[in-house]
């Protein structure tokens, strides 16, 4: 590893670029009680995607974000519009039969063209180009599983074909290419259609936390505020469902983060997206950026709050793009994190048999452009029309006769119960003030008790309990995005305690 790239990489502010380019519309906080049709929880892509197709069939809606809208994993994407999500198709066919398989091909592909006919539609000016999409390998493993998914996914009516080389500066084992696929930036596409929702009986609120549902007849919203949104439906597209009474998703839904450089190199980047078979993931593509490309260098996913020092992976991939390009300039960094579940396939649909109106929209494994607006399709056909043709494959009730989604279950779950308890026996640290220096976070143990301390770039020490406050877990400490993160369903935390991303709800508790 070259130290030049270290100091590269940890000398920018993690910061995303879809954030930095764009600036918020700050929509008013919920300050009484209201009724509406459709109450939706979360002001991401599924949300504001949501809200418009059930506005234009007439449906009064309110978003409900708790902190701004398109801030979350919706500004953190690599925004990818695309049907090619890894080796789906033939995994899902293998799981759950073709026709599964051809319900998730159909909505994927039918987001993509939803998408551009609402750009079209509403003339938004948001970077948006047509570009194929390319999965390679550089593994001798992989090219049969190449070989298999470009088959698939053609009989699928995809427009997939095999390759043995892509427009990439190294050689490759197999390639595949999907036509017809697109790429965007998603704030400036998704806050132009915000802007269309609210008014005329339809709202958002932002600075508006969603605490609790009472279930019923008209299920209601309850903020931490004390106000009540009473509808007809509630759709929770809160990233990680806030509300988990009857679907025990902390179960079947395990948090995994990655990351992203922003980077402008002297060569031209080539026409595509692209993205490897194998670990450690890398994808590449390009964004318009002052009269010059931006590439984006992401991958070296993992689960969250597990494995070595965050900052390694940027560093990764920084060491990657040097051995790939003519690196000029790294401009940005950021980090996300995204729920995936045990058969590779979201949650899309009823939160529970047992509440038929309410619905969640979940575990996107990190491909959340189609599947968030297949959601808002798939969402909106079940309140309007009772039934969607897509929706079976995504039914969150689903059991899934899979010895290898099993195995992928234990595997990525059998740490969660440890982890309850863990870190609890430590070697006693007496003298925090000696031991944490300005900028440094570290588990430490004091009269017999497990404490977070980081301390500021001013000097100033802070001093949390790190049981997590959803199911009581152990934090651990994130160095790359100085935060505490949970490693059982992904809640974090920031150096004070404060909720950074959910399912938790509830603060670290302050102990200085």
């Amino acid at each position: 590893m070259k130290d030049n790239n270290y100091e590269e990489v940890l000398g920018v502010m993690p910061q995303s670029f879809w954030l930095a380019s764009t600036e918020n519309y700050n929509f008013p906080a919920l300050r009484e009680d209201i009724h509406v049709d459709v109450a939706l929880v979360g002001g991401g892509m599924v949300g504001i995607t949501t809200a418009l197709l059930l506005k234009k069939e007439g449906l009064k809606v309110a978003v409900l974000e708790s902190d701004a809208i398109l801030q979350g994993t919706t500004g953190h994407t690599t925004a990818k519009i695309t049907s090619q999500h890894g080796l789906i198709y033939d995994k899902i066919k293998g799981q759950m039969g073709e026709e599964k398989a051809k319900q998730y091909a159909e909505a994927n592909e039918s987001a993509i063209q939803m998408i551009s006919e609402l750009i079209e539609e509403n003339d938004i000016d948001c970077d948006f180009s047509w570009q194929p999409a390319y999965v390679y390998t550089q593994s001798d493993a992989y090219v049969q599983k190449i070989i298999d998914e470009t088959k698939t996914a053609s009989a699928l009516g995809i427009m997939a074909s095999y390759l043995e080389d892509i427009p990439l500066p190294f050689s490759v084992k197999a390639a595949m290419r999907f036509d017809g696929q697109a790429q965007f930036h998603p704030r400036k596409y998704l806050l132009s259609l915000a802007k269309k929702i609210h008014g005329d009986g339809c709202a958002i609120f932002e600075k508006t936390k969603a605490v609790d549902i009472q279930e019923g007849a008209a299920p209601t919203v309850i903020t931490a505020g004390g106000n009540k949104v009473t509808s007809s439906y509630v759709i929770i597209a809160s990233h990680y469902p806030f509300y988990d009474k009857p679907g025990l998703y902390f179960s079947r839904i395990y948090p995994k983060r990655s990351y992203v450089l922003g980077i402008i190199i002297k060569e031209k980047f080539p026409l595509g997206m692209y993205i490897n078979a194998e670990e450690p993931a890398r994808s590449l593509r390009c964004q318009s950026f002052e009269n010059r490309e931006l590439i984006l260098v992401g991958g070296e996913h993992h689960k969250t709050a597990h494995g070595k020092s965050t900052t390694t992976h940027y560093k990764n991939l920084m060491d990657f793009a040097h051995e790939t390009f003519q690196v000029e300039r790294i401009f940005y960094r950021w980090s996300t994190q995204d729920g995936h579940t045990p058969d590779g396939v979201p949650y899309i649909g009823q939160l529970a048999p047992a509440t038929p109106n309410i619905f969640v929209a979940t575990a996107f494994h990190k491909w959340g452009m189609t599947n968030s607006t297949a959601s808002a399709m798939i969402l909106k056909d079940l309140i309007v029309k009772g039934e969607n043709p897509w929706a079976p494959v995504y039914q969150p009730s689903r059991i899934t006769p899979s010895i290898t989604a099993a195995a992928s279950f234990v595997k990525e779950n059998v740490d969660v119960a440890i982890n309850f308890v863990s870190g609890k026996l430590m070697s006693s640290t007496p003298e925090i003030e000696k031991k944490i220096q300005p900028n440094e976070g570290k588990v430490m143990e004091v009269d017999g008790k497990r404490i977070g301390a980081y301390r500021d770039k001013n000097g100033k020490l802070h001093l949390v309990d790190t049981t997590c406050t959803h199911m009581y877990c152990e934090l651990q400490w994130n160095d790359a995005e100085t935060t505490w993160d949970c490693p059982c369903h992904g809640s974090r935390f920031s150096p004070e305690g404060d909720v950074i991303e959910g399912p938790a709800l509830e603060p670290l508790t302050k102990l200085n």
